[in-house]
């Protein structure tokens, strides 16, 4: 499972129309991105990694995440073996307990004991007829507990809505071996009005989840950056300008100990898929 270089982070490749999916993942392939992560918020997400695992030749289809109070872990390691057997180890389970205002808004009180949630989740793939390997699995860590759960037991770390210091806090909390794979934001765009104009509202919908808010408090922004997405934190989460600032930006995520970046590229048309722009940004990345 080749998981070096540059990734595309895309909610489209999920929700869009399948067919559509499945044709740019296969361009997504051809121009040389090592993997495809998918979100999922329910639904029949293992129905969309198999339409993308057949799309594609050689690139990772990897979860970012597979929400673990939506599906049970008998069910998902069936899956992977299934996937296996047909593609052979192109599937990545990225593995994540999600946010309490979302689990909560259809049960009351049903978020709760995160950490206990997670290894009893990991503790179902490994006793499932075919177990889903610790090297085939990572955990979507923020903080510091979750972060050793992934190198105890996962093949390493995806961390989402981050910056490169956060890369260079799970780094250091997962040591020399384990895999650091974070999400990156990011926007062609010409200024940063017409950055703002795509990306504000967009963030502010994450930044009213606790373990995202909480991780950017631990990471030193302030309860001001917070509620009105400052400058400060805006230009933090998401990179903005032309395939220089993008380029620049991974590279600090490399510096600072990824092994893998998963750039997600965010236009107006927020459920589009950004085709010209993920070409831009592979011709970058060869030239």
């Amino acid at each position: 499972m080749n998981l070096d270089g540059v990734g595309i982070w895309s909610s489209p490749l999920r929700y869009g129309d399948a067919g559509e999916a499945a044709d740019a993942a296969a361009e997504l392939d051809e121009l040389g991105f090592t993997a495809l992560w998918i979100p999922d918020v329910g639904g029949p997400v293992l129905d969309a990694v198999a339409n993308l695992l057949g799309a594609t030749k050689r690139a990772v289809i990897a979860t970012g995440i597979l929400n673990m109070w939506m599906h049970e872990p008998a069910d998902v390691a069936a899956a992977h073996a299934r996937f296996a057997d047909e593609f052979g180890p192109r599937f990545l389970l990225g593995l994540g307990i999600s946010h309490a205002p979302l689990i909560d808004a259809t049960e009351a009180g049903r978020y709760r004991k995160p950490l206990a949630t997670t290894k009893a989740f990991l503790d179902g793939l490994d006793a499932a007829p075919q177990p889903v390997p610790a090297e085939a699995r990572v955990l979507a860590a923020l903080g510091p507990k979750m972060l050793a759960l992934a190198a105890e037991r996962t093949r390493g770390a995806h961390p989402y809505l981050v910056t490169p210091d956060h890369t260079a806090i799970a780094r250091e909390a997962l040591g020399a071996g384990p895999l650091v794979a974070p999400e990156q934001t990011a926007i062609f765009a010409a200024d940063r009005e017409e950055a703002r104009a795509i990306g504000t509202k967009w963030l502010t919908g994450y930044l009213a989840m606790p373990n995202y808010a909480n991780n950017l408090r631990r990471l030193g922004f302030t309860e001001d950056d917070l509620t009105t997405v400052s400058d400060r934190l805006f230009d933090a989460l998401i990179v903005w300008g032309d395939e220089a600032a993008i380029l620049k930006r991974i590279d600090e995520h490399r510096t600072a100990g990824a092994d893998h970046v998963c750039v997600q590229v965010l236009q107006a048309d927020h459920r589009g898929f950004p085709r010209e722009q993920w070409r831009r940004l592979a011709a970058s990345l060869k030239s």
